[in-house]
């Protein structure tokens, strides 16, 4: 296991990817179960739709959520102020923040003035001291923030046949789900990042609505393999307007991702073709997230008053498909 250093010194995605060879064979072996279900493809699919729809919130998320240095920042400061209500961290201050989030302190000031702005962070007087200000996030800021997780949990959970219960009710307790982020985050403070062993889908999640394309590419994909064909449109056109991007903005990524032979269009918007070790990598990034976020959803419901309502039990997964 990496050795674990305090926040005060790393950002979650400078302290890498993880490193402890037995953790890794471990995370694998559960993560390619999930990808020789039968079902797995058509789960991913769903998955895929789910992040490439359009945000719920009117304000422009995706201008704040959309690249992985401002989503960190969100995310640390989720961490943060759960934490700090679970007793197992300081208090959730703009100052603790820059500590952790892996950007400038002037970058992470003006990100935070711009989501109080938009009312997705409530500020709180501290109990002790009413001049210093705590950051709470708002619900709808993790539901954003969680909406990754909480949709590879529903696709993890329909593999293992346990239906939709602990994905609706992450949508419906922004507390659950912000503790869930609370743990994500801390087991990458611990231990390094999973997104790192996946250096294309690093690539898109550090371009403006990258992973965001990436996911409505995947989604035209894999909506090819169903039995019942879907074609997803990859329009420039509509896929600015869902992410509030520029057509020339998803034409740059789009044609980045032609030139490197990752994956192409036909020109009239539809997927021409995605090149198979990409999909490989995709695959095992989407496996290992539905394992990791499995854990942290069955700790956090085990943590929580509402534990019993939901049953809790390892997916049932063939061991080939």
């Amino acid at each position: 296991m990496a050795s674990a250093v305090s926040q005060d010194e790393r950002g979650p995605l400078l302290g890498g990817a993880l490193a402890d060879a037995a953790e890794l064979a471990a995370l694998e072996e559960a993560a390619a179960r999930l990808r020789r279900h039968p079902g797995f493809r058509a789960a991913l699919a769903e998955y895929c739709r789910g992040m490439s729809s359009p945000a719920r919130i009117d304000w422009p998320v995706y201008k704040l959520f959309d690249q992985i240095g401002r989503y960190v920042v969100c995310y640390m400061l989720i961490h943060n102020y759960y934490a700090w209500i679970a007793g197992a961290g300081t208090a959730p201050t703009l100052t603790a923040l820059q500590k952790v989030c892996g950007v400038s302190a002037r970058q992470a000031a003006g990100f935070v003035a711009a989501l109080k702005s938009g009312r997705l962070i409530i500020t709180e007087p501290s109990p002790d001291d009413r001049r210093v200000k705590h950051l709470r996030p708002a619900p709808p800021m993790i539901a954003e923030i969680g909406r990754s997780a909480r949709l590879f949990i529903a696709a993890s959970d329909g593999l293992g046949g346990k239906g939709g219960g602990r994905a609706t009710l992450l949508a419906d307790n922004h507390d659950l789900l912000g503790d869930v982020i609370r743990r994500s985050a801390a087991y990458v403070l611990a231990h390094g990042t999973i997104i790192h062993p996946f250096p294309r889908v690093l690539h898109f999640a550090q371009r403006d609505s990258g992973y965001l394309l990436l996911t409505a590419v995947f989604a035209a994909h894999f909506g090819r393999l169903a039995p019942s064909a879907v074609e997803d449109s990859l329009s420039y056109r509509q896929l600015a307007r869902r992410f509030q991007v520029s057509a020339a903005h998803i034409g740059s990524l789009m044609n980045e991702a032609q030139r490197e032979g990752w994956f192409h269009t036909d020109g009239r918007g539809r997927l021409a073709g995605v090149a198979p070790d990409f999909v490989d990598e995709f695959e095992q990034w989407a496996s290992w997230q539905m394992v990791h976020c499995t854990s942290l959803i069955e700790a956090a419901l085990a943590a929580f008053d509402t534990a019993p309502l939901v049953e809790v039990r390892v997916p049932d997964v063939p061991a080939a498909g």
